[in-house]
């Protein structure tokens, strides 16, 4: 009756890939592996889970990954869109993802779940199709980005129009803009991490000699984020990281002036998981996210404990399974 179907919305530099393997010899399952599956919190024996890419998927030149953007042919000109493609928000992420499950005859969803960028545009769903949505799980989310959080995506735009050989978004004859394109997946990284988690995955400072002695040495810790970054950053494009952070930058819940009033839309059951250690959507925003929903007392809200910070709600997402689990059932 297809009645018990989850729809997955990926973080920002996700893809559709949320778990299992596409081939026994891949290296990693996918991101939520620890929760997808037969016997799971989210429990494929029970449930039809259904995970797409979204518009200007950063990882557009990954063969698995299904997206339209900058990157992409315009049919009418033959050459990639650049530019010329059209400002996309979290909402045109919600329709594209209506759309496809109104080709599959779903009208009802058991639950949309997502993490991080994924979170707005779950939320995005139980705003606009109140009727459709019957629980939401927001992940390290949000109803509304701030100004603060705004500046800080910022950051992760600058180096890309910074560099030359970004030609202001014309540069698909001539190669990545692969310098700002990796300080940006560098600069994503660190803020995805809290401290804790970040100074045991890279070298002190102390430890490096070179720096003492020459102003122009770098530090070893931001040479192994770079070299990391560049790896990262092979199947990605810069003109699509930009429009993932504008998209990010422009959302509020119902995209209007009010996400407050947007909320009271809102019909779903619904459970919020930040990450204690969250830097980057910090947990006082899902407070004010959750205090702003309908009957705000009955939803429920639960920390992810861990030293990632706001990459508890991938790494550590099974620390919250046995709850997921129970909301959904």
């Amino acid at each position: 009756d297809k009645s018990n179907a989850i729809l997955i919305t990926h973080f920002f530099s996700g893809t559709s890939h949320a778990a299992g393997k596409y081939q026994p010899e891949d290296a990693v399952a996918g991101y939520w592996d620890a929760i997808i599956g037969p016997g799971k919190a989210i429990d494929t024996n029970k449930f039809y889970v259904i995970s797409v890419d979204t518009l200007v998927n950063a990882n557009v030149f990954d063969p698995n990954v299904i997206t339209t953007g900058p990157a992409t042919i315009n049919p009418a000109t033959g050459k990639p869109w650049g530019l010329s493609f059209p400002v996309v928000t979290i909402a045109d992420f919600v329709e594209v993802q209506r759309q496809l499950l109104d080709s599959l005859g779903i009208q009802k969803l058991h639950a949309v779940i997502g993490a991080s960028m994924g979170s707005f545009q779950a939320i995005e769903w139980a705003v606009r199709y109140p009727q459709r949505v019957e629980r939401l799980i927001p992940v390290i989310g949000s109803a509304y980005l701030d100004a603060w959080a705004a500046v800080r995506l910022e950051r992760w735009a600058y180096p890309i129009k910074q560099d030359p050989a970004w030609r202001d978004g014309n540069y698909y004859e001539h190669g990545q803009p692969r310098q700002g394109l990796t300080t940006a997946v560098a600069y994503i990284t660190q803020d995805a991490l809290y401290p804790t988690a970040f100074n045991q995955r890279y070298p002190a400072p102390a430890s490096d000699a070179a720096p003492h002695q020459d102003i122009r040495a770098p530090f070893s810790a931001w040479q192994q984020l770079m070299t990391q970054a560049a790896e990262r950053s092979q199947l990605q494009d810069a003109n699509h990281i930009l429009y993932l952070v504008r998209a990010s930058q422009l959302y509020r819940a119902g995209m209007g002036d009010n996400w407050q009033q947007a909320l009271q839309q809102v019909k779903a059951k619904t459970l919020f998981l930040p990450a204690s250690g969250d830097q980057l959507l910090l947990p006082t925003m899902s407070q004010h996210s959750a205090a702003a929903m309908p009957q705000a007392a009955q939803v429920q809200y639960a920390e992810i404990p861990g030293d990632y910070g706001h990459l508890d709600g991938v790494f550590n997402i099974q620390a919250v399974s046995a709850k997921i689990a129970a909301f959904l059932n």
